[in-house]
């Protein structure tokens, strides 16, 4: 049999593979190597299928790196590479067997399950990153992409609150209300239903923002911790909210980021559906 030239690796998955070829390709920016390709086999439930893969590896004299769960197609992958001469990295094989031993029970063995993962776990990151890039006011054109919209003066919780959500998978904006400065017309133009104006009383809002000053070296105007001044700004924040009365109003004071985000999807969530 002649073999081909260069670097081959098969990845191979009873699922779509993607979270095994993001493995790879991570591990590979270790070497300065251009001339690896990288196949991927997907939804591979058959001895049939991995004969054939097994096949095509040995001509290729490819590394097969696989996500299998079922033991019997594992072993069958380790039999047939092994009598092929081909390596093999079983990338789930020995968490499996750690995590039964740890839980002292079987795993499910049910192809596909890791995808279910995969798709959670990229939906969260894919939030994050929307969230970071929505602070404060930002890229207000994206409005309509946002799950949850916050809106609130500075220092209501609305960053922190935020981020805990994207964790969660909501992709989150929050605009800032700034007194006497009239928010982006996008506010306005989405589903209403999606935002939530955030409010605090302004003694506490003192002590936040003293706090704050605590901890920053730029300068900032007396207003922003004088408690008349910031009456004002939480006054004109309600008129901004009542300018739409499909917006619920949440009192952030003394209350955890975790339990305002649960009133925030209880509000929101509910209303989108």
């Amino acid at each position: 049999m002649v073999r081909e030239k260069g670097h081959h690796i098969f990845v191979v998955s009873d699922a779509t593979g993607e979270t095994a070829e993001k493995v790879v390709m991570a591990a590979l920016l270790q070497f300065q190597e251009e001339d690896v390709v990288i196949t991927r086999y997907s939804d591979i439930r058959s001895i049939e299928m991995i004969k054939t893969i097994i096949k095509e590896a040995a001509n290729k004299h490819a590394l097969i790196v696989h996500t299998i769960v079922s033991d019997r197609l594992r072993e069958r992958i380790f039999t047939d590479a092994k009598n092929h001469k081909i390596r093999t990295v079983d990338l789930i094989g020995s968490l499996l067997y750690n995590l039964a031993t740890y839980l002292k029970k079987p795993p499910k063995a049910i192809p596909g399950m890791l995808h279910q993962v995969d798709e959670e776990y990229f939906k969260r990151i894919e939030a994050i990153e929307f969230t970071v890039n929505h602070d404060d006011g930002r890229e207000p054109h994206d409005l309509p992409m946002a799950d949850i919209v916050l809106v609130g003066v500075s220092r209501t919780s609305k960053t922190p609150l935020s981020v805990f959500l994207a964790h969660k998978g909501w992709r989150v904006a929050n605009i800032p209300i700034a007194l006497g400065i009239e928010p982006p017309h996008e506010l306005f133009e989405i589903d209403q239903r999606r935002i939530v104006g955030l409010t605090i009383e302004p003694e506490r809002l003192v002590k936040i923002r003293r706090e704050r000053l605590k901890h920053i070296k730029e300068g900032m105007k007396s207003s922003y911790i004088d408690i008349e001044a910031i009456k004002k700004e939480l006054r004109y924040a309600h008129e901004i909210f009542g300018k739409n009365h499909r917006w619920p109003i949440l009192d952030v004071t003394g209350k955890s980021v975790e339990d305002v985000a649960k009133e925030v999807l209880g509000l929101v969530v509910t209303t989108k559906a």
